[in-house]
């Protein structure tokens, strides 16, 4: 732009450059980029863990992440429970329908489909590993009945043994068949106080053990006595006989060929559970009840 020169002077006008630079915001300094690097290097850390689960787990593994990540939706059918589309976010054609006011919910029911019978009875189902199969259950009791009365037959025939048949008695329970070895007031197994098994009885506890030692049934061992307190607890009380005398009676049948991978549990409960609940002092609370338990069942059985 020229300006008008001053008067009287006979000067050029002076010129007056200006010039205007447009600055393009951001340019390459811009953040877009950033982003787009992030999503790829998330895409790519996805992706090795992806490679590095396939390579470090068997196929079990993997079918049980895959289920884990599946979706659950085995029917629909609850009131007023679906999409928003006027079917529910189902087609015209679907029978997948969500009750008589499908459009209103946002949600989709996870429930069994009414009248269905459900899917294969595993875990705790009658057909689980939790729970003894019913042909388990058949089969034991048939062996408990066997070995019954083979115990029976042979303490019959040894003449040493025939006067402790009254000390024996067989019961079923829901755990299985159960063995209680009794004390009366004229004979005791252990000798008094102690957890000794006196001589009879264990010739007896090892009868047993031959009785049992063909079956694969888990062994349960449990320990009983009397009211009758110590003098010293703190030295010796019902708790300690109890047990002593559950773990004697392991002993002996282990010596008879038990195996012991065989036995489940051995506890005792001391006077906490009397046979003959009106007297808890009576002797034929005095007892070591030995119980084979029902084997677990196997998937699919």
């Amino acid at each position: 732009m020229a300006k008008a020169a001053p008067h009287g002077k006979n000067e050029p006008p002076k010129v007056i450059v200006v010039k205007k630079i447009t600055v393009v915001a951001g340019g390459h300094h811009g953040g877009a980029w950033k982003v787009a690097y992030a999503d790829f290097v998330t895409a790519m850390m996805a992706f090795f863990l992806l490679l590095w689960l396939l390579g470090a787990t068997n196929e079990k593994q993997r079918k049980g992440i895959a289920d884990y990540f599946a979706p659950t939706l085995l029917d629909n059918r609850s009131l007023g429970i679906g999409g928003n589309g006027p079917a529910g976010g189902e087609s015209v054609l679907s029978e997948n329908k969500l009750g008589p006011k499908a459009g209103q919910a946002n949600k989709q029911a996870i429930m069994i489909k009414a009248g269905s019978a459900g899917g294969p009875m595993q875990g705790f189902g009658d057909k689980g590993s939790l729970r003894s199969s019913r042909a388990v259950q058949d089969e034991d009791r048939k062996n408990f009945a066997k070995l019954k009365a083979e115990v029976m037959r042979k303490i019959a025939a040894t003449k040493a043994l025939a006067k402790l048949g009254k000390h024996v008695r067989f019961t079923m329970t829901p755990d299985g068949m159960r063995i209680d070895l009794i004390d009366d007031a004229d004979y005791s197994m252990f000798a008094l106080g102690t957890t000794a098994l006196e001589s009879d009885a264990s010739k007896l506890v090892g009868m047993v053990a031959a009785g049992i030692r063909e079956t694969a049934n888990p062994i349960m061992i449990r320990g009983h006595t009397d009211s009758v307190p110590f003098g010293d607890p703190r030295a010796m009380n019902n708790w300690m006989l109890a047990s002593g005398r559950a773990e004697a009676t392991r002993r002996r049948l282990a010596l008879g060929g038990i195996p012991e991978a065989r036995f489940n549990r051995i506890e005792g409960v001391a006077d906490r559970e009397p046979m003959i609940a009106k007297d808890p002092m009576d002797p034929r609370n005095r007892r070591v009840a030995v119980t084979l338990l029902y084997r677990p069942g196997t998937f699919g059985q």
